[in-house]
């Protein structure tokens, strides 16, 4: 198990929310995790970490893993234009983790609390969440409860909003 994934267990544990892991071959795309992960219960999240044009803000937008999202919309409905995809050195920078990773775990790496969160409403009417604990190698099932208790402490601004 990796160091960050072990950060993230800690956490959890911490809050006492309750999880199960299952541990997989690395996997990079939504695509590639299904066969690893067919009939767990709860949403897929789908991970987007989105810089400014100056790079000077950050957005970390979670979502259904079967939804599209239109970029260009997302920015206008957050009154931020030109957004664009993060780098690989900003994935490690912000959120310390690469890509194949990204996740919402990802904020307790971001020592500054300076990454946005943004998270689809749809998610949250899911009963069970499947994510990755910062790496590619495994997915964490647990309530949609426990996630709104991790964000209630991270210290990131977060947002619920409609994708």
């Amino acid at each position: 198990m990796s160091e960050n994934a072990q950060k993230v267990f800690d956490v959890l544990d911490q809050l006492e929310i309750e999880y199960r892991v299952i541990n997989h071959p690395p996997v990079y795309t939504c695509e590639e995790l299904e066969q690893y992960i067919e009939g767990v219960e709860g949403a897929h999240c789908k991970n987007l970490l989105l810089r400014n044009k100056k790079g000077n803000r950050h957005f970390l937008v979670i979502l259904e893993e079967s939804k599209q999202m239109d970029i260009k919309n997302f920015g206008k409905s957050i009154g931020v234009s030109n957004l664009s995809f993060a780098s690989e050195e900003r994935l490690q920078k912000y959120l310390g983790v690469s890509s194949g990773a990204v996740s919402v775990f990802g904020v307790i790496n971001n020592d500054d609390h300076d990454v946005e969160v943004f998270i689809d409403q749809a998610m949250m009417r899911q009963k069970m969440i499947n994510c990755h604990p910062n790496d590619n190698t495994a997915t964490v099932n647990f309530e949609t409860a426990g996630l709104k208790k991790f964000l209630d402490q991270c210290g990131n601004p977060v947002s619920f909003v409609t994708i």
